[in-house]
């Protein structure tokens, strides 16, 4: 059985749909691994359709798109036949999200390192705390180092919560890369943005294989 991510933010720009294709595309060189769209913007399904005529496009890394009563089964569905299935969550908690996030291993919430995407992901942390199910914080957009990241990484371990040791910076290659219908992984496979993508793909490994 597969493992099953759900990528959940309530506040826009945070890079949900950008973070679920780029960790599909970064898993899918050593997994089998699906992307499922249950965003009403379809983002990350005109990616795929944007993948399916990229010619850099080498890894199989296909999107499907439902929503409603069906969603539970067709997480059971992909989960059976691939090594991970990511889903891009709506940003709202609605019954999609709820659905989801009861049928996910794992709850990955991506923030900007400031407060105020720490206090739009409360809801979202508060469902996963009633559906049981595990969580962890992913910076995106970061810098290196600077003042107030260092007081969210206080904030959060202070509560508790699990912040990954990887953390995306804000560079250009993310957005050029979802806009080929690419992963960074495939655009610039030794750039920094690679490098980081497949470190987080590695604390999410651990996560899984390592506790």
């Amino acid at each position: 059985m597969g493992i099953v991510i759900a990528v959940a933010q309530q506040k826009g720009g945070a890079g949900k749909t950008m973070l679920a294709a780029q960790l599909g595309v970064a898993l899918a060189e050593a997994a089998s691994v699906s992307l499922l769209d249950i965003d009403p913007q379809a983002s990350l399904t005109i990616w795929g359709k944007l993948r399916a005529s990229a010619p850099k496009a080498a890894l199989d890394v296909p999107v499907t798109s439902i929503s409603g009563w069906r969603l539970a089964a067709e997480v059971e569905r992909l989960k059976k036949a691939h090594d991970y299935v990511l889903i891009d969550t709506p940003p709202v908690i609605d019954s999609d999200a709820r659905r989801a996030i009861r049928g996910a291993d794992l709850v990955l919430v991506p923030l900007n390192p400031a407060p105020p995407d720490l206090w739009a992901a409360e809801a979202t942390l508060k469902l996963a705390a009633e559906e049981k199910r595990r969580t962890a914080l992913l910076f995106n957009r970061a810098p290196a180092a600077s003042r107030l990241r260092k007081r969210l990484e206080a904030e959060i371990a202070a509560r508790g919560l699990l912040l990954l040791p990887a953390a995306l910076a804000n560079r250009a290659g993310y957005a050029n890369a979802f806009a080929d219908g690419l992963g960074v992984t495939e655009t610039g496979p030794s750039s920094a943005a690679a490098m980081e993508i497949r470190e987080v793909t590695n604390a999410l490994k651990r996560l899984f294989f390592e506790t």
